[in-house]
């Protein structure tokens, strides 16, 4: 065994060694590598995985390319991942410029180039994939980077994410780069628990400076005074505030054009480029959260003359787009409307959002890059980590429509975005510029600005894919104890933890108060539980049973008659009275008999005045033209009155009567009135401790309650996925054990969200009788989602095997959906008929032009569900088996569909 002395040496050479690997690394760049990516990469090479927790532009990846460094180096294989397709194929083709085609390979489901290389890029799907199927080519798997982590907390991603963390072989090392979040030692803590030694390196100084502004009108004011307290600029204050009172005035500004609302400080969208401009601030990202608005401000800008690019850019911008373009037929970029977005290219304007078609966005992303293009309208999908960074960013509105309501923005979305502004190597600061808009809150803006808050938290829930995947190859006690080890389940005994904590100080706190009701005479704490039962059993009374008694005093009131003597039990005129006249009004009407006091005043009585039925409790002989009015009349009715009720106070007592009272009200006051502590001197004086007591007891029960809702929460989850499919076929449960049935086996071949929608109707045969291109537009029903709204009707559909495939798919929809609901699991979303006939004529051979005309789609838009058509029917050849017909019209489909635009996207992916 070695001495202290030698093993200090070993580690010390080590270090040595490490520190070496990276200094040569870091000669492969222009800048010198900060201090948080050294230490990084110098704990990879240590053999660690590692959390790289800094902003937006602060350098995260090249601690992933230090982790692409070591594989080749050693030998071993790196697989770097995305969460999106555009971030994969961007990575791609920085890392084949650095090593060269031969080492690097591309997987993101429709695009498979040299997966076999030592370096794969690829989408985090592709890698849980791999990892479900035992892939091959996890072979010699030594690192994995995982690019934008952050994005675990979406709903939609995240659980890829947590999946693949969870299911990498314990060997592989794993570089998590995340945007910053608040929680990152937590984040860390898991992946150290799940993943084995994970050192977390937090940067919080961008490397840019960036200054915040709000522009009013055509002036770009500092949000903050320069005095570095964070104090906002006072005269925005004052603009508000004078804005303010323009409104109250009514003399607020008007709205023109496109965008209505606005105020007389609002800037215009071309009014803001162009101040921009000559304050030298572009290149700009001018962020909108809306496709049509994004166009209408490139159209807007050309409208108003702008020309933001010289003669020199403007024909390397007619080189590059001209080039992209080859393969595309005339007749498409017609109907893509090439010649209005190519002049906006020209002078330097244009948009970026899902509705364009990919080449048009990979055009406008690479002339950004390059200087070219000097404002890029763009939606929210763009801080989607694409390398497009910008010396300034512009919001337009700090409001964005989530998909049912509009929401504020939160600081999280605020920091994503303006992170783009500031070039590293570039600009010496960024600019981050919030237009003016009527209303607008420079205190609150502020504190969007400088909150530092973002904590991750997962968005993870198994689903039947994961489920029949985990039963196949871990079995049901193993698979429920590999989901407790999720991020999920990780926050969720963090939480119970503090709720554990919780507990305890209310057991504390019990045991004082208990000790501060102790009675000599007896059990104070039964004592105050019988007064705490019969003071809930009071308050417990439903509607139905004070109905009941409010209906029985209202026929009681209704069937007094003239002459009846009552006591009216409470208010002003309570005491003896005699009835001088009926209720008048309909049945339905609250009853008001006209009754006489004894001190000679005539009123109407109603439900205000009793709490019980009325009932006589003597008669008086009226005369027989009484007449209220009469003074004597009243003087003699009152005093025969007074001489009836003489014994007022038995006449006044209440008579028992079942509707005021519960037997179980009587019995627990029986059982307080005969217990030892109901004599007590200093009852209550204890009874205030116990009510404290008592209070505190229902807090722990709460408590309590939701450690149990928290404990096994994913695991429980599990088990009602499993029931699912046990109930459908997919599972068959053994005795204790779940075993995976021939359904369930083609289940597991397919990764769509509507997995089991689509195993049902294969496995029932809903699509047996269709041809390539019927199939295809009965698949896109599954997958597409309308901008729609629920209200509008459901668009028409061809005729025959279609309507008739897409019919049976809505029974289907519909049977799962009762399944899912009855076993309190999220439920499937609705099949969508918005993209059949799309889908349908293209692929019977129709022109885009045809496609884009006859249907309410953009380009941008087709092209991607198009593209996930074919990844879906290419799922559904590889699940069905080799020989079966319906793999080979799935096949057939998707090689319908992949023509014109859509093989040249594909292709350049």
């Amino acid at each position: 065994m070695s001495s202290p002395a030698e093993r200090y040496a070993a580690a010390k050479a080590r270090g040595a060694r490490h520190v070496k690997e990276v200094d040569a690394f870091s000669r492969l760049y222009e800048f010198p590598l900060d201090d948080f990516q050294v230490r990084s990469c110098e704990l990879l090479a240590a053999g660690s995985s590692v959390l790289v927790a800094a902003p937006t532009g602060a350098g995260k990846t090249v601690v992933g390319e230090f982790a692409v460094h070591l594989a080749l180096d050693s030998g071993q294989k790196c697989f770097y991942t995305t969460p999106i397709k555009a971030l994969s194929n961007q990575k791609y083709n920085e890392l084949v410029e650095r090593y060269g085609s031969d080492k690097v390979g591309l997987l993101t489901g429709d695009t498979n180039v040299n997966s076999e290389a030592p370096v794969v890029v690829m989408t985090t799907e592709v890698l849980r994939n791999m990892l479900y199927a035992r892939s091959s080519t996890l072979k010699d798997l030594g690192y994995v980077v995982m690019d934008e982590v952050h994005y675990l907390g979406d709903r939609f991603r995240g659980p890829v994410w947590e999946e693949v963390i969870i299911h990498l072989p314990s060997h592989v090392i794993v570089a998590a780069l995340s945007a910053t979040v608040s929680n990152a030692e937590e984040f860390g803590a898991w992946l150290a628990e799940v993943r084995g030694t994970t050192e977390i390196v937090v940067e919080e100084t961008r490397p840019v400076p960036l200054w915040q502004h709000l522009m009013a009108g055509k002036v770009l004011y500092d949000l903050f005074i320069d005095d570095g307290q964070d104090v906002v600029n006072p005269d925005l204050i004052t603009l508000a505030h004078r804005e303010e009172r323009g409104f109250r005035d009514g003399s607020r500004g008007r709205g023109r054009g496109p965008q209505r609302g606005r105020s007389d400080l609002t800037p215009w969208r071309s009014d803001a480029v162009e101040r921009l401009h000559k304050a030298e601030l572009l290149p700009a990202i001018y962020f909108l959260f809306s496709r049509a608005g994004c166009d209408d401000a490139v159209e807007q800008c050309l409208r108003a003359g702008l020309r933001l690019t010289t003669p020199a850019e403007q024909r390397q911008i007619d080189s590059i787009v001209y080039g992209s373009m080859l393969g595309i037929p005339e007749e498409d970029l017609a109907a893509l409307g090439f010649a209005d977005w190519h002049e906006g290219l020209h002078r330097g304007i244009a948009a970026h959002h899902a509705g364009m078609l990919p080449q048009f966005k990979e055009v406008v992303e690479s002339l950004f890059q390059r200087g070219l293009i000097k404002v890029v309208f763009a939606t929210e999908t763009l801080a989607l980590g694409i390398n497009m960074p910008a010396r300034s960013v512009v919001l337009e509105r700090l409001v964005k429509f989530n998909g049912e309501t509009h929401v504020d923005l939160s600081p999280g979305e605020y920091t994503q975005l303006t992170g783009r502004a500031g070039r590293r190597g570039i600009d010496v600061e960024g600019h981050a510029v919030v237009l003016w808009q009527p209303g607008i809150d420079p205190a609150a803006v502020a504190g969007l600005a400088s909150t530092r808050t973002y904590p991750l938290r997962s968005s993870f829930r198994p689903s039947y894919n994961m489920a029949v995947h985990l039963v196949e190859t871990l079995g049901m006690v193993p698979a429920r104890e590999l989901l407790e080890t999720s991020f999920a389940q990780f926050q969720a005994d963090k939480s119970v933890v503090h709720l554990t904590k919780e507990i305890k100080r209310f057991d504390e706190a019990l045991d004082g108060l208990r000790e501060s009701m102790s009675c000599h005479l007896g059990d104070f704490i039964e004592y105050s539980e019988l007064r705490e039962e019969l003071n809930q059993a009071q308050k417990s009374g439903s509607k139905k049973t004070l109905q009941r008694s409010r209906d029985a005093i209202s026929a009681s009131l209704r069937h007094l008659r003239p002459g009846d003597v009552i006591m009216i039990p409470r208010g002003k005129y309570a005491g003896p009275a005699v009835v001088i006249a009926q209720s008048h009004g309909n049945a339905s009407s609250e009853p008001r008999p006209l009754v006489l006091t004894k001190e000679r005043q005539v009123r109407r009585i109603s439900l205000v005045d009793v709490d019980r039925p009325v009932d006589p409790v003597s008669r008086l002989r009226l005369p027989k033209h009484f007449d209220s009015k009469s003074a004597t009349m009243r003087r003699d009715v009152a005093r025969r009155l007074i001489e009836v009720t003489a014994d007022a106070d038995e006449l006044s007592r209440p008579a028992k009567n079942p509707l005021d009272e519960d037997p179980k009200i009587g019995e627990l006051r029986g059982r307080i009135r005969s217990h030892p502590c109901h004599g007590c001197e200093q009852r209550e004086d204890h009874a205030r401790w116990a009510e404290r007591y008592q209070r505190a007891a229902r807090q722990r029960a709460e408590v309590e309650g939701q450690v149990k809702g928290r404990t096994h929460t994913i695991a429980r989850q599990f088990d009602r996925i499993c029931d699912v499919l046990v109930e459908l076929g997919y599972l068959v449960r053994d005795s204790t054990q779940l075993r995976v049935t021939p359904a369930g086996r083609m289940l597991s071949g397919l990764y769509t969200e509507a997995d089991l929608l689509v195993a049902a109707v294969l496995n029932e045969g809903g699509w047996n009788e269709l041809s390539p291109s019927e199939m295809a537009a009965v698949a896109s029903a599954v997958l597409f989602e309308s901008r729609r709204s629920d209200d509008e009707s459901a668009p028409a559909v061809p005729a025959g095997p279609i309507s008739v495939a897409l019919d049976f798919l809505d029974d289907t929809w519909s049977r799962i959906v009762n399944v899912e609901r009855a076993h309190r699991v999220p439920m499937t979303r609705r099949p969508d008929r918005g993209l059949v006939w799309a889908v349908y004529r293209w692929a019977q051979g129709a022109s885009l032009l045809t496609v884009l005309t006859n249907n309410d789609i953009t380009a941008g838009d087709f092209v991607r569900w198009t593209r996930q058509v074919i990844d879906l029917l290419g799922q559904v050849a590889q699940a069905l088996d080799a020989d079966d017909p319906r793999a080979h019209t799935a096949r057939r489909a998707a090689d319908a569909l992949t023509r014109g635009v859509i093989a040249i996207t594909v292709e350049s992916n």
